[in-house]
């Protein structure tokens, strides 16, 4: 023992020595690189020396306890101290000792890697042979020797492994003991120090996860991604730049989780992999139904089973990523699961990368189902809105007719029609007092009933009187301001139910109002109405008009009134009716700074 230890000493020595001249002279490593596999080679002769020396040693009795104690702790400061990175490996490839030297290299803390996969450190290229390697060592027992990547805490070292069979005392099965020599070295910048070493990251790592959470929260209210489907995608594209070198999104549909998105490395061409990887069935994912079944997100901060997250046409997903790292969290309560992945060559994640993506999934359930819920209301609003607006004019014989419809920041209840009559055609314009779908759906009743009821009625008051009464007997408590009209050739009989009158725009720029006036519909079972009857030349223009436009106000809370309205209309007398509507949107847009609260409606019917 005492000759053992001195060659031990001799050797920390001369491999001190071996990394002071590969400081000294970076540029030449081929010198220090050949004394330092000579010196591998001499480490692997001093193991097989203690080995032997051991085994010749008397077998354990109770007379001679203490000397059995004294030569296990022996060779465990020799294990110890040994100035290259050695590691004890079992038949199975797990980690069952390393030595400082192995935690200095790997930048893991001591003890971290026992009981985990020795080939999940090397590269995935590599892995098949290193277990082949492995298994023709235990049963030859010749040494061998073995070039590889490892990778681990986000460092890369290119190293020559010497393998070696092991029997060690009181181990039913033999071991393998690697050792590790760099061939590869990167030097570390001058003046910079470890991130581990670096004053105040954990303040710096903290204040970076809730940069993410404020972001990814502001992406996720952003008004797009309620409108369009983009909520998910933005998502994991911030989580793929800055976070994970992959993200995959499986949302929940039909009670399975479905693939939906896969964000895969930007530096490297992975097109088949991305490929591979959105083929691949979450269903049969063991990480995914761990989540989904237990509510709650899991972190791998080293991967120990490659199949976690279920196989494609070239094996284990995991693998195919080149997976070191993986960090699993629910989508809201049940909506799916989010999955980041990192390679070997960044650190992996921890819990504290767990708590954070915990509250992005969260986050990035509730905007899946606010964008459900707001896509369905939306679906709603738009047929609600096919029901009360027409898709298009008809051609009226003798008539130019245009419209503008702009919808209002709610649902509202606006309506416009034009349809065919017996011996001519019908109008109909107006709205219910009120906002949302239940307003909306009474005024598609009074239109539809204007339509429906003007086939049996040769003029337009006992069609208005008979909605009205209809719509008392319904018991809504909605009241509605509508006006009907019947065009027989140049003649246009005309029923108001407390609606807005009609402008009258002659080729000369005079405009004058009908008389309009009336009760609206609903609050009476004896409709008030108004009756007229006006005359269209040629070259006249009959304009109507809902009470969004005439109550719209600028910033000083102004309506803009029928004045205004008159004196647009003044401008663009002689105007097709396309270009009068165009002009009385611009006029109350500009007026009212772009804003629009209520709906907007107007309906211009010119002689030609």
């Amino acid at each position: 023992m005492p000759d053992l230890e001195h060659a031990l000493d001799a050797l920390t020595g001369r491999v001190s020595s071996l990394r002071e001249a590969r400081a000294a002279y970076p540029s030449d490593l081929a010198p220090t690189l050949d004394a330092a596999l000579a010196e591998l080679d001499t480490a692997v002769e001093l193991l097989a020396e203690a080995r032997e020396q051991l085994s010749k040693g008397p077998r354990r009795q109770s007379g001679k306890k203490d000397g059995s104690q004294r030569e296990l702790k022996l060779l465990r400061q020799v294990f110890r101290a040994f100035p290259v990175p050695v590691i004890v490996l079992d038949g199975g490839g797990m980690v069952r000792r390393i030595n400082p030297e192995t935690s200095r290299l790997l930048g893991s803390p001591d003890g971290y890697l026992v009981g985990r996969s020795f080939p999940l450190l090397v590269d995935v290229s590599r892995r098949a042979a290193f277990r082949s390697h492995l298994t023709a060592v235990l049963s030859t027992g010749q040494p061998a020797a073995f070039e590889t990547r490892l990778a681990h805490q986000g460092r890369a070292h290119v190293v020559q492994l010497a393998m070696a069979r092991l029997t060690m005392p009181g181990e039913p099965q033999q071991m393998v003991a690697l050792v590790a020599l760099p061939i590869e070295v990167q030097l570390p910048e001058p003046g910079r120090r470890r991130p581990e070493e670096t004053d105040g990251t954990a303040l710096l790592e903290a204040a970076r996860r809730q940069d993410l959470l404020a972001r990814m929260a502001a992406l996720l209210l952003d008004e797009e991604a309620l409108r369009q489907p983009v909520a998910l995608p933005r998502a994991t594209r911030l989580l793929a730049a800055e976070w994970s070198d992959w993200v995959v999104a499986d949302l929940v549909r039909d009670g399975l989780p479905r693939r939906s998105v896969v964000m895969g490395p930007k530096n490297q061409p992975v097109s088949e992999v991305v490929r591979q990887v959105e083929s691949s069935d979450p269903a049969g994912a063991q990480v995914v139904a761990q989540v989904l079944e237990r509510g709650s997100g899991v972190v791998h901060e080293m991967v120990d089973d490659e199949s976690l997250l279920g196989f494609c046409a070239d094996g284990p997903v995991l693998t195919v990523m080149g997976a070191g790292s993986l960090l699993c969290v629910p989508i809201g309560r049940g909506d799916g699961v989010l999955t980041l992945v990192r390679t070997h060559d960044r650190p992996p994640f921890t819990l504290a990368d767990l708590s954070v993506m915990q509250e992005v999934g969260l986050q990035l359930g509730m905007a899946v189902r606010a964008q459900h819920s707001f896509r369905s209301r939306s679906r709603a609003a738009d047929a609600l809105t096919a029901s009360v607006v027409p898709r298009s004019l008809p051609d009226v014989p003798g008539y130019e007719a245009a419209a503008v419809y702009h919808p209002g920041a709610s649902v509202g209840a606006e309506f416009y029609d034009v349809f065919p009559l017996p011996g001519g055609w019908g109008f109909a314009l107006g709205g219910a007092a009120g906002k949302g779908e239940e307003a909306a759906s009474v005024s598609a009743m009074v239109r539809g009933g204007l339509r429906v009821l003007s086939v049996w009625e040769r003029e337009p008051d006992p069609v208005v009187r008979k909605v009205n009464e209809a719509l008392v007997k319904q018991g809504t408590g909605l009241f509605v301001m509508a006006v009907a009209g019947f065009v027989s050739g140049r003649r246009i009989r005309m029923s108001s139910a407390g609606h807005h009158p009609a402008a009258l725009v002659q080729p000369d720029g005079y405009v004058r109002f009908t008389a309009g006036g009336g009760v609206p519909l609903g609050i009476a079972a004896e409709a008030e109405t108004c009756t007229e009857e006006i005359t269209l030349g040629v070259g006249e223009t009959m304009v109507l008009y809902s009470e969004g436009l005439i109550s719209s106000r600028n910033e000083r809370g102004e309506p803009y009134g029928e004045d205004r309205l008159a004196d647009v209309l003044s401008r663009c007398a002689g105007q097709a009716p396309s270009a009068m509507v165009k002009a009385i949107e611009a006029d109350r847009n500009a007026f009212s700074g772009g804003q629009v609260w209520d709906e907007i409606v107007v309906l211009a019917l010119r002689g030609i």
